[in-house]
């Protein structure tokens, strides 16, 4: 005799066992935003350009960004300086993201 898929509608399944309840973990509140950053990105293939703004809410600022690469590695970079030659955003943006520092009002 051989086996075929109805022969498994034959078999008893066991109703699994509801996982006990427990209360949700409450998520912790976000910290105020202190700089955005909006970046498109255009390319080609043969070169890639990055241009948006940056916005410094701490000192109510907001700047032009660009930067331009013909590898991802180059257009990181570029970007990159772009964003550190901005002295106040930078600080601001460098001081958000560690743990423990907040950029000073004023």
């Amino acid at each position: 005799m051989s086996s075929t898929p109805d022969d498994a509608d034959d078999a008893v399944l066991a109703k699994p066992e509801p996982a006990p309840s427990r209360p949700l973990a409450e998520a912790e509140p976000e910290p105020p935003i202190v700089a955005r950053l909006v970046i498109e990105i255009r390319s080609d293939g043969r070169r890639t350009i990055a241009r948006g703004a940056a916005e410094d809410r701490v000192l109510d600022q907001r700047v032009a960004v660009h930067a331009e690469g013909t590898t991802p590695l180059a257009l990181a970079v570029s970007l990159a300086r772009s964003l550190v030659s901005l002295p106040s955003l930078a600080k601001t943006l460098f001081a958000g993201a560690l743990p423990g520092k907040r950029p000073k009002d004023g």
